[in-house]
Parts: C-alpha cells; sequence; structure tokens
C-alpha cells in the first residue's frame, strides 16, 4: 500500500498549507491540528483539520483503523486530545462537555445495554438518565423511538437476547428519544442486513429532514454516497480530503464501458490504440472497462470495429467515492452497502 498523501482539503486548509480561513458561525463541528498519540506511542489522530457546515449530512469516510472512531471520542469529550482544537455547537471540547452533550445524540463504538432489562426498559432507564428530558412525555417518546427503529414488536424482549443488528437499532433509538441539533453516529450499519441498511439510510435522511446535522462514520463507500451531503475521508489518521460529496466523487476519472463478448480482443485492440490518457481497467462479464476522455468515442469505436471485435455497446460511468478514495490514497476498502 502507498502511503497517503499529505492533507489535501477541498475546504478547511489554504492550497499553500497555511491556516485555514476562517470558519463560518454556522459550523456544527470545527477543529484545528486536532491530534491524539496514546501512550503506546500511536499516533492516532494527526492534526486534524474538520469542518462541518450546519444542515449537513455529514460522512466520515475511512477504513477500519484510520483514526475515526478516536476522532468522535474527542468531539464527544470522551478522552483528551494530545494538542489542538475542538469546538463542537460552537463551545470548545471536553471543556464544555455538560452544556454541549445534551444537545447531542450519539451512537458510539456500539450500544452500552443493560442485557438484564427489555429494550423498552433500557430506553427508559436512558432517559431517565437525561436531565434535559420530560418524564411525562417519556413514555409517549420511547414508543416513538422504538417504532422509528422497527423494534416494537421485540421491545418487551431482553436485551441480552437481541442480535447485533437489534442491538444496533436500539442504540439508534437512544440517540433518538428527544429533538437535537446534533446526531454522531459511529458504524451505524454494523451488524444490519441489506434491508437494515436501508431502513438506516432512510431514517438518517428523515432525521436531516427535521432539521438535525447528522455526523456519520462508516468505513462503507456506497453507505456514505447514498446518504451523506458533505464527506471527509481519514487514511492512517490524517485528513485527506474534505468537501460535498459531489466534489470528492468529480475528483474521480469515469469510465468509459465498451460492451462486447470479444473482451481479450477489445484489450489487445485498445492497448494499441494510442489515445491521451488511455487505460484499461478491470474485464468484466459484460465488456471491458476504460478509463477514457468520452471525446475519444468515436475513435475508439472504429479502431475496435476495424479489428473485427463485436461491439454491442457503450456506456459511460462517472467516477465516485471509491475511485476519488483509490486515487488519493491509493487505499481500497469494504465498499459494501
Amino acid at each position: 500500500m502507498t502511503t497517503a498523501p499529505d492533507t489535501e482539503q477541498v475546504r478547511g486548509r489554504a492550497a499553500d498549507g497555511g491556516p485555514a480561513s476562517a470558519t463560518a458561525p454556522d459550523d456544527v463541528i470545527r477543529t484545528s491540528g486536532l491530534t491524539k498519540r496514546f501512550r503506546s506511542g500511536q499516533l492516532a489522530v494527526d492534526r486534524l483539520d474538520l469542518t462541518v457546515p450546519r444542515g449537513s449530512v455529514f460522512g466520515f469516510l475511512g477504513p477500519n483503523g484510520s483514526g475515526k472512531t478516536t476522532t468522535i471520542r474527542m468531539l464527544m469529550g470522551l478522552i483528551a486530545p494530545s494538542s489542538g482544537l475542538a469546538t463542537v455547537l460552537g463551545a470548545p471540547m471536553p471543556q464544555s462537555v455538560g452544556t454541549v452533550l445534551p444537545r447531542v445524540g450519539a451512537l458510539i463504538e456500539g450500544p452500552a445495554l443493560y442485557g438484564f432489562l427489555s429494550g423498552r426498559d433500557n430506553l427508559v432507564r436512558f432517559d431517565a438518565a437525561d436531565p434535559t428530558s420530560d418524564p411525562r412525555t417519556r413514555a409517549r417518546r420511547v414508543a416513538e423511538a422504538l417504532d422509528r427503529v422497527g423494534l416494537t414488536a421485540a421491545a418487551g424482549k431482553k436485551a441480552r437476547a437481541y442480535s447485533l443488528g437489534m442491538k444496533q437499532r436500539l442504540g439508534l433509538a437512544s440517540a433518538l428519544l428527544q429533538p437535537r441539533e446534533l446526531l454522531v453516529l459511529d458504524e451505524p450499519t454494523n451488524g444490519l442486513d441489506p434491508q437494515g441498511m436501508r431502513e438506516i439510510r432512510t431514517l438518517v435522511r428523515e432525521v436531516a429532514a427535521e432539521g438535525t446535522t447528522v455526523f456519520l462514520s462508516s468505513h462503507l463507500l456506497d453507505e456514505i454516497e447514498q446518504v451523506c451531503t458533505h464527506a471527509a475521508v481519514m487514511s492512517r489518521g490524517r485528513l485527506v480530503v474534505q468537501g460535498t460529496v459531489a466534489e470528492l466523487a468529480g475528483r474521480a476519472q469515469g469510465r468509459l464501458v465498451v460492451r462486447t463478448p470479444d473482451v481479450a480482443k477489445a484489450g489487445e485492440v485498445l492497448s494499441e490504440h494510442r489515445v491521451a490518457d488511455l487505460r484499461i481497467g478491470e474485464a468484466r462479464l459484460d465488456g471491458l472497462a476504460v478509463v477514457a476522455d468520452e471525446e475519444t468515442l468515436p475513435g475508439l469505436c472504429a479502431a475496435l470495429v476495424a479489428a473485427g471485435v463485436r461491439v454491442h455497446g457503450f456506456g459511460v460511468e462517472r467516477g465516485t467515492l471509491e475511485d476519488a478514495f483509490v486515487a488519493l490514497t491509493g487505499e481500497g476498502f469494504d465498499v459494501a452497502g
């Protein structure tokens, strides 16, 4: 694997490497030089400059071990940074945990549940521990939270009997017991089947539509691309790039897909055909993926036909977050959704 390049941000740091420009007052999360080095000497987060706009669904993307959870723990005041600054909802962390956390719903590193209590009773206990919650509306809010995550039928079941996916849903329900300004979700679809993943994505969109900023960490590129408006990419503790999802995906070159049963012959012809920046990609069941400028399509088609290659069609695929991540870091990771 290649070493991740120096941080290159769409926003948050000047192109010349100087300090970032003044952050807009409506940024929900902002970090400057945030660093965490553990006693073992491990540098988990290295000089992170992160900006999360209010009202966004912000994807915090990176492979497992890239520093995402350590960053979230610092933002939530669970651990202190070694150096640097972090503000959440305009207040410094961890100094302001008492005033900030009541305005934040969070699910970090999986839910901590009372196994001997039912799902419903777990939520009742969590809500009772929140000094800002209203006991008069507790039963209604618990029922609504259970319904939103699809656990109404299992509400009376002991939490220790829940599957991993059900526990994850219950943790989400605890973060949704009342409206929050910021919802922080660390790998929210962990342990869920494909249908459960789709339901959680829908839920994230609904929460965002209600005005809550969502900060969602994941190692699943497809998940980020489907639900997020903005994203940041982490690699080996460093921020590689951040910006809107459209900006990040736009950094990757698109692919031209040649549909032909003569894949091997097509590859030979295209390799001999001198086109600027032409790169032959992966072979597919129905053809070949080619990285090339769309304007070269007529020439490529003519060359293939002249060589006797049976061409059934062409298609253009836009660049994805996966393409952008690989191009920026030389790494790949789980992209299943």
